[in-house]
């Protein structure tokens, strides 16, 4: 049986956010295809996980060490990067076209050694690639998420919608809920705030208006709560620092978004394990 070591800093039953129930999804379709994961939050690799594994994803890593990310660069690697682990700030956005000067980038080597870097968009990776100038990268355009969550995006994409703005409320200043109350009382709409959250219970919520307005500050590499969005049947009001908005398929929304990111869930996990195998 394959092995594959699974590096991040958080898993799902750490931390519920995107990246982390994307991460859960990816470690269950390998399981089911035959590979045997071993999960290990980044802080705690030693000397014998690395000598016993000979296939490797790397997803969040800032708390790897720098010793450890030496070590895994004599390794089969690859980066399922969610953000931007190559800037001091990991935030693209304080620069003019998302170009970081020389002296604010970081991890180069250990991107550039890896068998592949998997973006999660084409304004992702686009913006990836200009600023570590390698070429080592790939776009798996969109996200993964369980059967259990596409079944009830499905059940709230049938949901009547309430005339109404969604709004989250974040107090993570460049998610930028101040802007979008200002948005909606500027144009007179109702608004709800919904506190942030990856439950079933924060979708439910959600899905029961007409429009999320999101108007972030930074690029999104994908924005994982749009996409939800549009397969719950909502509008969206949003900026181009969403990077979904930069796919084809996002013109789909409902059923026809929700069956598209379930065909994706294969042609995600074929780019993984080719990068792997490569």
């Amino acid at each position: 049986m394959n092995k594959i070591l699974f590096i991040a800093d958080f898993f799902s039953d750490q931390l519920a956010a995107g990246g982390e129930l994307n991460n859960s999804v990816l470690i269950n379709l390998l399981t089911a295809k035959g590979y045997e994961i071993t999960s290990i939050n980044s802080h705690l690799i030693n000397e014998r996980h690395l000598s016993s594994q000979k296939n490797i994803i790397v997803a969040n890593f800032k708390n790897l060490s720098e010793e450890n990310k030496s070590k895994i660069q004599d390794k089969n690697y690859i980066i399922y990067e969610h953000d931007h682990k190559y800037l001091k700030d990991r935030n693209p956005g304080i620069y003019p076209e998302y170009k970081a000067p020389k002296e604010d980038i970081i991890n180069r080597e250990f991107y550039e050694n890896a068998k592949a870097v998997l973006c999660q968009s084409s304004f992702h990776t686009k913006i990836l690639k200009e600023n570590l100038e390698i070429d080592n990268v790939a776009n798996l355009s969109g996200n993964l998420w369980s059967e259990e969550h596409l079944s009830l995006l499905e059940e709230m994409s049938k949901v009547e919608k309430i005339d109404k703005c969604a709004i989250i409320s974040s107090v993570t200043p460049h998610k930028n809920t101040r802007k979008a109350i200002a948005y909606c009382e500027t144009i007179a709409a109702e608004y709800v705030l919904i506190p942030p959250g990856g439950s079933q219970e924060f979708l439910r919520e959600l899905g029961k208006y007409k429009t999320l307005v999101f108007l972030p500050e930074t690029p999104e590499t994908l924005s994982r709560i749009v996409v939800e969005a549009r397969m719950m049947g909502m509008k969206t009001k949003t900026t181009n620092n969403i990077g979904a908005l930069h796919e084809d398929w996002f013109s789909k929304k409902g059923l026809d978004l929700i069956e598209h990111m379930r065909y994706r869930q294969e042609e995600i996990i074929n780019l993984v394990l080719g990068a792997l195998n490569e």
